[in-house]
């Protein structure tokens, strides 16, 4: 009977959406005209600009559309925001800040750039002061520009720029905030320096400690500004696939085993089922070796790939909700096929076991269950291990997932004002293995 159900349901479902548009959902015109063009400069180049109002006391901003690569080596089209202080830069530049912002989906209209007024501080979808679909702005914006910051926050490839998103492939996300500090730096009105800190939230979060471990990357001649000193990485409750999944490249076996338990983490309710498929949807769109269907079911793919081009993040969770209910689990296969390339994509795409070219900050809630906090906890373990600066902070109080931005912004201007003065950043190293996850 419960298959029957899903299986009408899902019928229903394609039937009704059969003639929907296939394509890319639209955009605002300065999306339209990045889509068409090509990304062929320089790694960082920005190709188009768009002075944009801003709200915030003292300062200017711009749409942007950059040239970023992926995990794969392939030039792509980015978007996003940089907003600068008004007025003469100091002699040395003005330091740069790199935003990564969480999930909010992988449709090509959900980059955070293109709400009315983005320029802002960060406002969230969930809390009760959040006043749109989708979660924008910045955090710590109005303090940063007060310290005379420039700040750069990517919309990430896939969501603005054309292409498909690799949503939750840590590498290809960090490539894209490295370009990103690399097209401020670049940009004569800003007045931007060499010193970057780079900080994130949830799948920013997972992008900044990728970030750390990219040395190559970071080090890259022939780009924009090959200056860029790394000086700092804060992650707001990231994400490391890659130290969930040991061995999980050995053989099928294993990484059937593996990837059983990555997805059975992540099906507990919709919501987290929804982010499961679109991470899946992601790392699809790094490899012509994975199809959707090694993982759902013909017809669960079809619905997927549908709803997750076309829609943003709640918005997706919000659909599979009403057409599916608590059946939204017979999407899946009963038989992963094709796992081996699934775990190797998945690594390939996660944070490098390479020591951090720059001190690392965690912080992190005890009542997050969107990230869980192990991940930061076998992170720090990993790269301490390795000699790396890495220091993990439990956020005081009860703090979830989405309280973490706010909660923990005090603590992280301190300590980015500290790394840029060149002070040595302290961590908790030794006693790793016995904090609390």
């Amino acid at each position: 009977m419960r298959r029957n159900f899903v299986y009408l349901a899902c019928t229903v479902f394609l039937g009704l959406s059969a003639s929907a548009v296939q394509a890319d959902p639209p955009v605002a015109p300065f999306y339209e005209d990045v889509i068409k063009m090509s990304p062929s400069g320089k790694l960082g180049q920005v190709m188009k600009k768009e002075k944009i109002g801003t709200s915030i006391k003292g300062a200017q901003a711009w749409k942007i559309a950059y040239v970023s690569s992926d995990v794969a080596g392939r030039k792509h089209l980015v978007t996003g925001l940089v907003v600068a202080p008004l007025g003469a830069a100091p002699k040395e530049g003005r330091p740069i800040m790199a935003w990564g912002h969480g999930t909010t989906g992988a449709a090509q209209n959900c980059g955070p750039s293109q709400v009315l007024n983005p320029a802002v501080p960060l406002n969230e979808y969930f809390l009760i002061g959040g006043n749109s679909w989708t979660d924008y702005g910045i955090p710590s914006i109005e303090e940063f520009i007060k310290e005379g910051y420039v700040v750069v926050a990517t919309d990430y490839q896939g969501l603005g720029g054309g292409g498909d998103h690799q949503y939750a492939l840590a590498a290809s996300n960090a490539m894209d905030m490295i370009d990103s500090a690399r097209a401020a730096s670049s940009m004569k009105e800003t007045g931007a320096g060499n010193k970057t800190i780079v900080y994130g939230w949830s799948q920013g979060g997972g992008a900044v400690l990728a970030a750390a471990s990219m040395p190559e990357y970071l080090n890259k001649k022939g780009t924009i500004a090959d200056h860029l000193e790394l000086v700092g990485v804060v992650a707001l409750a990231p994400h490391d696939i890659a130290i969930m999944l040991p061995n999980a490249t050995t053989d099928e076996d294993n990484a059937k085993k593996s990837l059983d338990g990555l997805i059975k983490m992540f099906t507990g309710n919709v919501f987290d089922f929804s982010h499961m498929a679109m991470s899946m949807w992601g790392v699809r769109a790094s490899d012509p070796r994975l199809n959707l269907t090694d993982i759902f079911t013909n017809d669960g793919a079809k619905v997927l790939d549908e709803v997750i081009r076309n829609k943003c993040m709640h918005a997706v969770a919000d659909t599979l909700n009403f057409n599916f209910s608590n059946q939204y689990k017979a999407l899946l296969k009963d038989q992963i096929t094709n796992p081996l390339n699934w775990t190797k994509a998945m690594i390939k795409g996660s944070v490098n076991p390479v020591k951090p070219v720059a001190p690392v900050v965690i912080y992190w809630g005890n009542k997050d269950t969107t990230n869980p906090p192990i991940m930061g906890k076998l992170y720090q373990e990993q790269m301490c291990q390795m000699g790396g600066n890495v220091n993990r902070v439990q956020l005081p109080g009860d703090q979830s997932h989405f309280t973490t931005p706010g909660s923990s912004a005090p603590l992280y201007r301190t300590w980015i004002k500290e790394r840029l003065e060149g002070k040595p950043a302290l961590n908790n190293c030794q006693q790793a293995s016995t904090l609390p996850s």
